[in-house]
């Protein structure tokens, strides 16, 4: 055994992994589905159906029983993939959550999609999923049938990430965009009482935040988006009058090395921002950061608690001022609070 593979186990052993708890005023309840769109082949397997799997967060009464992060299948081979040591696979598994089995609270209620990263499963924006729902969204979180590793389905299987050897993004980004009009059909179809259909945003990391933006393109229901640190994958879109954040690392800031950035911004004609994080990495705006600090293994630059605030802070402003009609100072320009974000 390593140095560092004992480490990491000490680590995890004496002090769990917590994620960090939700801001809002509501406790989280959570749920998961099965959705299978039987009128469209899958984009990898086009001989089986539309398959994802989502985990629907939302305000709910307290008490129940805790629901676990992921399995410890599903994270060995995230920490495979991802080079961490693969003790650390059990820790996150083990990771306690701020979610509980529990019903919804009574009312109508935003709806935000969640899209996550290439080869990233959905658990890895629970932190954010939580915060929101906790200040009065419901949240579904959206895992893409053989886009991910380590992502469980119905009948025990784990579908391979084929996405992951794709040289060309755009058929897959847009492809998300049919992904999410597929799950505002089903959720606002079972849910009527919980989800109020005229006011629905999305957000999503890496190429997930590409695929908010083809989403909206795509339905006229999703009515704002966020894109957390993602190369966008699409042409420029001609005109979006829908509002539109853009939050990401120095490698997204205006001439930086993703020039699609560059591109897009220009072309949003609703309200929008382009904010430039700095010290940020590309998993600055996931779980990675708290889930790597606390088994003794930090990311450099951002802090963990500085990185999982600034993208719950500024997203749930977002979802705040464009789905609830509540105006979020922290947008309007630069606040000491926050000197690493950058007003571009």
């Amino acid at each position: 055994m390593s140095i560092l593979t004992a480490a990491v186990m000490v680590a995890a052993t004496v002090t769990g992994i917590h994620l960090p708890a939700p801001t809002g005023p509501f406790p989280v309840g959570s749920s998961t589905l099965h959705l299978v769109d039987h009128d469209r082949p899958d984009l990898w397997v086009p001989s089986s159906p539309r398959e994802l799997m989502v985990s629907l967060y939302y305000p709910a009464f307290p008490g129940g029983p805790p629901v676990p992060y992921a399995t410890a299948a599903e994270t060995q081979l995230l920490v495979q993939a991802q080079g961490f040591p693969v003790s650390a696979a059990p820790a996150f598994a083990a990771a306690r959550t701020n979610s509980r089995v529990s019903r919804p609270l009574p009312g109508r209620r935003p709806l935000i999609l969640l899209s996550p990263g290439l080869g990233a499963p959905r658990y890895t924006l629970t932190t954010l999923a939580e915060d929101l729902a906790s200040h009065g969204y419901v949240v579904a979180a959206i895992d893409h049938a053989y886009e991910s590793v380590g992502t469980l389905f119905p009948g025990n299987r784990m579908p391979p990430c084929l996405a992951c050897a794709a040289t060309d993004l755009r058929p897959l980004t847009l492809n998300r965009g049919q992904d999410a009009s597929f799950v505002v059909d089903q959720l606002t179809r079972r849910y009527p009482g919980l989800i109020d259909p005229t006011r629905i945003g999305m957000a999503g990391h890496s190429i997930g935040g590409a695929s908010a933006l083809a989403a909206m393109e795509a339905d006229p229901r999703i009515l704002s988006g966020v894109n957390l640190d993602g190369a966008f994958h699409v042409d420029a879109p001609s005109g979006m009058s829908r509002p539109f954040l853009m939050l990401g690392n120095e490698t997204h800031r205006p001439g930086g090395a993703d020039s699609t950035w560059d591109q897009v911004f220009p072309q949003l004609t609703g309200w929008h921002r382009w904010l430039t994080v700095t010290g940020s990495s590309h998993l600055s705006f996931t779980d990675a950061p708290t889930l790597l600090a606390q088994i003794g293994l930090p990311m450099p630059g951002l802090s963990a608690d500085r990185s999982i605030a600034i993208t719950r802070d500024y997203v749930t402003a977002f979802f705040d001022q464009t789905l609830k009609g509540q105006h979020r100072s922290i947008l309007d320009g630069p606040t000491p609070t926050n000197p690493e974000v950058v007003f571009n």
